[in-house]
């Protein structure tokens, strides 16, 4: 039906809300610009640029912000060094020096151990169950109330899933071969692993690669093989590529806004933030996951070697892990009050999947080595 027949057929009502819509159109106008003002920040991240993962998840929400807001609203991006060091990007958001941040929170673990549970802890929560406790299961809510006090509105904003160990010089066996062992780690599982007998340094991701280099790190661990081979670990310690990153079954990485910043926002870009960042969480997760069974595969042909943790060494870090937080809560009532609601949820998390996943990629697993001990046997 063309615009004629349309009108013609209309009632006196539907007449004039049609030749009034080009009125109203223009009418709006100056509201929309209100509601969509032109908005410029600056975001530090806490990452190289060399990292087209997790630096590039801070990339990708300013790339939404801009594009959901046609431009109205623009973050710049500045790599770890450029406007503040790596590991200062908090101290530049509560001063005001940049509007907001892309960061990992246990990097300030210095400043309150709860930072922790909005980046990741030990034994904590792989990816699915950190997405669910910070999306739906309460996690940000409880945790608001912490970062109020540090002027800083946090919203998830990418995750790494499952980490490796790291790299080591020397093979563990044991739980004392980890005594004195210089280990660049980060966050709450450097405390952690200090009751193990570790001498925890917490290093910026650019600055790894030259510590253990020269050999002022016994070890180090960043994140899984495709940034780890992009830094270049497997040239400065190509043996004993360890396994699985007990203190960071997921490490969801966060955008720090300044809260005097983002409470002058108008509805629409507080939106538009939150729309940029849970695509940020998809996209990096997923980047991740095509990469790092590739990288793996290159780090095998040149020669490193794979070593799963021993249990013995689980074990007590799992003992160390629960005794620490215990600890903590009792000498800090904001870590207290995150705990118990993380642990709460974790803890039902954990009886669904162990009923649901587990079993199943347990299946899978065992069917497909199965089907490759089959395939390796000479054929009679």
């Amino acid at each position: 039906m063309d615009r004629r027949s349309l009108l013609t057929g209309a009632t006196p009502a539907v007449l004039a809300t049609a030749l009034a819509a080009p009125l109203a159109t223009t009418l709006a106008t100056p509201a929309l610009a209100q509601s969509a003002p032109e908005i410029r920040w600056r975001c530090a991240s806490s990452f190289p640029k060399s990292l087209d993962t997790i630096y590039g998840a801070g990339e990708h929400v300013a790339k939404r912000v801009a594009a959901l807001t046609d431009n109205r609203f623009q973050i710049r991006m500045f790599a770890a060094g450029e406007l503040v060091p790596g590991l200062a990007v908090a101290d530049a958001v509560q001063s005001g020096t940049v509007e907001c941040a892309h960061t990992a929170s246990y990097y300030f673990v210095g400043k309150d151990p709860t930072f922790a549970f909005d980046g990741t802890v030990p034994f904590g929560a792989n990816f699915r169950q950190i997405n669910a406790w910070l999306q739906g299961g309460g996690g940000r809510e409880v945790l608001r109330e912490f970062f109020d006090g540090f002027g800083i509105v946090s919203i998830p904003a990418g995750n790494t899933g499952a980490q490796m160990g790291g790299w080591f010089r020397k093979e563990i066996r044991t739980v004392a071969d980890l005594n004195g062992l210089k280990f660049r780690i980060g966050g709450f599982a450097g405390n952690v692993l200090q009751k193990l007998g570790v001498v925890a340094q917490q290093i910026a991701g650019g600055d790894i690669y030259p510590a253990l280099e020269r050999g002022t790190i016994d070890a180090a661990e960043w994140i899984g093989p495709y940034d780890d081979e992009k830094l270049g670990f497997n040239r400065v310690a190509p043996y004993y590529y360890y396994y699985p990153g007990f203190w960071e079954g997921a490490l969801n990485l966060s955008l720090y806004i300044s809260k005097a910043k983002y409470d002058e926002l108008p509805p629409l870009y507080k939106d538009v933030l939150e729309s940029a960042c849970r695509d940020a969480t998809i996209e990096t997760i997923a980047k991740y996951d095509v990469q790092n069974p590739l990288a793996l595969r290159r780090l095998f042909a040149s020669g490193t070697q794979l070593r799963a943790f021993p249990r013995e060494v689980m074990q007590a870090a799992y003992k160390a892990s629960f005794e620490l937080y215990e600890e903590t809560a009792a000498s800090n009532p904001r870590f207290k009050k995150v705990y118990e609601h993380f642990k709460a949820f974790r803890d039902t998390q954990l009886q669904w999947f162990r009923v649901a996943e587990n079993s199943y990629d347990s299946f899978v697993y065992l069917m497909q080595a199965q089907e490759q001990q089959q395939a390796a046997q000479p054929r009679r």
